[in-house]
């Protein structure tokens, strides 16, 4: 191994070196701007004079600069960040990328969001996770829907800081109104969002003008290159001062004498000995240890990964939250927040998703959407449903209370995703506004009759068969026969038949997929009640959504719910027609029909299922009868 003499270089040097490294803060910005703005080659310089990106890199990209580039000989420096084939052959982003760069002073996470509006769900990802915005303007275009867009989702997500950074100045040779103009047109908007720290730098990102060093070419700007503003913004401020929030995401159990709760300090701090309260439990107590990646600590601080140990020995879970005695989170099953859809099936008001919070979960349904923003002019508008990239101020229901922060006051516990149950794809994201106190003042009144009383007096265990399939599959038939049968047995029953129903209870809904779920959620509430009071209730509906079948079954105990899939062919629906309405769809007389332009998603695994092309009605209904009668709990209590 060489010595210092034969390195010549002193290892106190060295040591210095590392030290100051590890004292370099890190910043995380998200860089955003509409198609062709140059997002990739500014991106592109500050890797390359940063001297980030590797020889061979630099090689890759003047090899295919002849291939992909738009600078004729010279290196195209979007090269260096735009991955993806079809990236490089549109010549544009598509996908959100970290890339990794510093300088002397400090360490930086960039987050490349796509400018196109259809990814505009890919670039609130990225603001999500960002200290600051760089929001890119071809000075050519100047202010763009695209660049309101971006603007109004990065204050959303609780940025308040913003560089503007007016590209291709070299285009309209470095015209110092045309920067001006382009900054005041920017402070209005910035004005009306509450952007109160906007700095604007003009600049040439294929030139490099105003990027690491000042450029020659406009003497008129005495303002900060783009690397001092990076350099020098504040970083993480507000998470260190917030309130201690813990998540716990895993119960530390190596050994039968030690029992810790582990997880990363989401805010503020934590000292050994400090009160802390658990929630949403609510029970109080104190830290014991604080142990990190090298051993005890008397501190934790946002952002680092940790495992405390308790005075007491009190239950906590993963899913709980620790946090300061004095400052608890907010706790409630009830809250208003803004919600930007993902996914490309709408967002039903009524429907259960799956909602996930810092680390605790729930199924939550949006009770009342207030109504959607319009992301380009600000305005408010009523609406039943939010589409791909729409952003809706909603109210949401939960199954159960979670422990959360409002966004504006805590960004990572205060914000969630949406999630579908079926598919698990993520269908949404929010940040809450508020705990909707209207929840705290509704309690459950205790009565002294319960469902087990009333099913004792009326001799029967309650339960729910819900029928499904589609129109003229013959389920109100079934269902009819089916409670003629227990009738005669002596058994207490209620149908709920669709087309009754919507005579009365539900005759101010119509047929669109918000609609149906709501339709579908009051029945599946109706039918609650009657089991409550100790019924057997039939229930026959298309119920097309697998989703809200679901939610019908989890309002219910695990036996009270038994699926029947009336599985009739479509052809032999139409066949039968019996009230003329597959006719009237197919020419055009009835639209969102289920089965010809509205879809029927089958059960996946019904409880039972009925081919009425190869039984009688009668047959059918004692099969119905035969469910009920194998269930260890029988009918009959």
């Amino acid at each position: 191994m060489p010595s210092d003499a034969d390195t010549g270089c002193p290892s106190e040097d060295i040591d210095a070196f590392f030290a100051a490294q590890e004292r370099k803060d890190q910043l995380r910005f998200v860089i955003c701007g509409s198609v062709d703005d140059g997002k990739s080659t500014l991106l592109g310089r500050l890797l390359y004079d940063s001297n980030t990106v590797f020889e061979d890199q630099v090689s890759a990209a003047r090899a295919e600069s002849r291939t992909y580039g738009t600078q004729g000989d010279a290196v195209d420096l979007a090269l260096l960040v735009d991955g993806l084939q079809a990236e490089r052959e549109q010549g544009i982003t598509i996908d959100v990328a970290y890339r990794y760069f510093e300088s002397d002073r400090r360490r930086f996470i960039a987050i490349d969001a796509p400018g196109h509006e259809q990814y505009t769900r890919n670039m609130a990802t990225g603001a999500s996770n960002s200290d600051i915005a760089l929001i890119l303007v071809d000075a050519r275009k100047g202010i763009l829907t695209q660049t309101r867009r971006h603007a109004y989702i990065v204050r959303l997500f609780g940025i308040h800081r913003v560089i503007l950074a007016v590209n291709k100045m070299d285009l309209v040779g470095y015209d110092q109104d045309v920067f001006q103009s382009i900054v005041r047109n920017f402070g209005a908007l910035a004005g009306a969002l509450d952007l109160t720290g906007v700095t604007a730098v003009p600049l040439s990102a294929l030139k490099g003008d105003n990027i690491l060093v000042r450029g020659g070419s406009t003497p008129w700007y005495q303002g900060p290159t783009l690397m001092e503003v990076l350099e020098t913004v504040p970083v993480g401020d507000g998470e260190r001062a917030g309130a201690f929030r813990l998540p716990v995401q895993w119960v530390n159990r190596p050994n039968p004498d030690f029992r810790g709760f582990s997880g990363t300090v989401a805010s503020g701090s934590v000292r050994r000995g400090e009160s802390v309260v658990v929630s949403p439990s609510g029970r109080q107590t104190s830290v014991e240890r604080i142990l990190g990646p090298s051993g005890d600590l008397e501190e934790a601080v946002a952002g680092q990964a940790v495992t405390l140990t308790l005075a007491d020995e009190i239950d906590v879970s993963r899913g709980d939250m620790l946090a300061t005695a004095e400052r608890p989170p907010e706790l409630s099953d009830q809250l208003a927040a803004h919600v930007i859809w993902m996914d490309t099936h709408p967002m039903l008001p009524g429907r259960p998703y799956l909602v996930r919070f810092a680390c605790a979960s729930a199924v939550a349904q949006v009770t009342d959407l207030t109504h959607r923003i319009d992301v380009d002019t600000l305005g408010r508008f009523a609406a039943k449903s939010l589409h791909l990239n729409e952003v809706g101020y909603c109210k949401l229901s939960l199954d159960r209370p979670v422990p959360f922060d409002a966004y504006s006051a805590n960004r990572k516990t205060g914000a969630f995703v949406l999630i579908d149950r079926f598919t698990n794809a993520t269908v949404g994201a929010g940040i809450a506004a508020f705990a909707l106190r209207r929840a705290s003042n509704i309690v459950w009144q205790d009565m002294k009759i319960d469902k087990a009383t009333r099913a004792r007096a009326i001799g029967q265990r309650p339960c729910v068969i819900w029928m499904t399939g589609l129109s003229g599959a013959g389920k109100s038939t079934v269902a009819d026969r089916v409670e003629q049968k227990l009738h005669r047995q002596g058994m207490h029953t209620y149908l709920l038949d669709g087309d009754n129903v919507r005579h009365g209870l539900n005759r101010d809904l119509g047929f669109t997929d918000q609609d149906r779920v709501e339709n579908i959620r009051r029945v599946a509430e109706v039918a609650k009640l009657m089991v409550d009071a100790g019924l057997i209730v039939i229930v026959s509906f298309i119920s097309p959504f697998r989703s809200e079948r679901e939610m019908a079954r989890d309002l219910l105990e695990a036996d009270e719910f038994h699926e029947v899939f009336v599985d009739t062919p479509l052809e032999v629906c139409e066949e039968r027609d019996p009230k003329g309405l597959y006719a009237r769809a197919r020419n055009g007389e009835l639209v969102r029909f289920t089965g010809i332009d509205s879809p029927y998603e089958p059960p996946l695994a019904p409880a039972l299922r009925i081919d009425t092309t190869a039984m009688t009605v009668d047959q059918a209904a004692d099969e119905v009868i035969r469910l009920l009668d194998a269930d260890p709990s029988g009918v009959a209590g």
